[in-house]
């Protein structure tokens, strides 16, 4: 089944102002720039992935197999909104540099 091209337009942008939001929010209240795009990976692989978290530690050899294998079976519809989730997290950080730069102080 593939998804309508205005379904996928909305979804990434969805996933980037949702990331970039709370990346923002995080940076301003944690004051710590990239937290982020150092947590999207692990929150994309609680989407992707139906294995629970213990077990990366636990069977880690099997769970990363499943995840790898899990990863390239994705669709390029389903690449693209997690890319645009990622960019907005990204985006977010750098933003966040900027105002310091600037001299915003946040909280």
């Amino acid at each position: 089944m593939q998804m309508p091209i205005h379904v996928i337009l909305i979804s990434m942008l969805l996933f980037f102002v949702l990331f970039f939001g709370i990346g923002f929010l995080l940076n301003m209240l944690l004051r710590m720039t990239w937290i982020m795009a150092i947590i999207y990976p692990i929150v994309t692989i609680f989407i992707v992935d139906d294995v629970r978290f213990i077990d990366y530690f636990r069977n880690a050899g099997e769970s990363f197999s499943e995840l790898g294998t899990k990863l390239s079976r994705l669709a390029t519809a389903d690449l693209l909104i997690l890319g645009s989730g990622l960019a907005g997290a990204i985006l977010a950080g750098y933003v966040m540099r900027v105002l310091r730069k600037k001299g915003y102080r946040m909280f």
